[in-house]
Parts: C-alpha cells; structure tokens; sequence
C-alpha cells in the first residue's frame, strides 16, 4: 500500500517539472542601475524612522532592548518597499544615554564595493542617542 502512495507522488505532478525546466535564469552578478543600493536614500529612511518613533521618547534602560529591535523592523520594513532586489539587509540600532560624554562608534566589512553599501543616521535629544546603521549586500 505505501509503494502504492509513493509511486502517485511521484507523478502527481507533471507541470511542475516542466516549470522547473522552463524557469528563467535569475543569476544577475551586478544590480540594475535604477536597484542600487543608494546610501543617500537609505539614510532618509533611516532618518525618518527614528525621528518619528523616538520624538516623544526620554531614556530608559529597561525598554532600550526593545526598541532596538522595533526600530530595526521598522527600519528592514521601510528599506523593503523601496523593493532593491537581491539586497539583504542587516540593521544595527544602539541606544545610550545622554550624559555628555563622547561615544565612537565603528566597523569594519568585507564586501564588494562596486554592489554592497552602508548608510547610517543618529538621533539625540536631551535624554539619549541612537545610531542607527544598515548594511545591504548584493545577493550573487
């Protein structure tokens, strides 16, 4: 009975070996001019997040975590309606309190400059700061 349901299985579906066989190629080494990754523009986006959802908000260390990770996802949701194919993006949010000392930041990627960008935008107000970064790299 079960060689049966196997053999059914196997042959169930005809078309989709043959939409297999007639798919397209979609093997691009470099993005289309118009789907680049523009770090001007992400960086807009990025602003406008941050000034929308922190305005009204003061530091608190308990829900910073939380933050962070809403602001990433509203970041990664915004960056995907600009619809850059092939792109994954990686987003960075860190928050800290505003004493008035000096916070540097940095890093470091190894990727091809000719596809893969970085944008990043900072926010603060009398309480806290927030350095926002996004990476977006060419899926080959």
């Amino acid at each position: 009975m079960s060689e049966d349901v196997q053999d059914q299985s196997d042959t169930a579906n005809p078309l989709a070996d043959e939409q297999e066989e007639n798919a397209p190629n979609t093997y691009m080494i470099r993005p289309n001019f118009a789907h680049k990754f523009r770090a001007a523009h992400v960086k807009e986006v990025v602003h406008t997040v941050l000034n929308e959802e922190l305005a009204e908000k003061s530091y608190n260390a308990e829900e910073t975590t939380a933050l962070c990770k809403h602001l990433s996802n509203e970041i990664k949701g915004k960056l995907k309606e600009l619809k850059l194919d092939r792109y994954k993006f990686v987003v960075q949010v860190v928050i800290g309190e505003q004493r008035g000392e000096g916070v540097k930041m940095g890093c470091k990627c190894f990727w091809d400059s000719d596809t893969d960008n970085c944008a990043q935008d900072i926010f603060m107000n009398d309480s806290m700061f927030c350095v926002a970064a996004v990476f977006g790299v060419f899926f080959y």
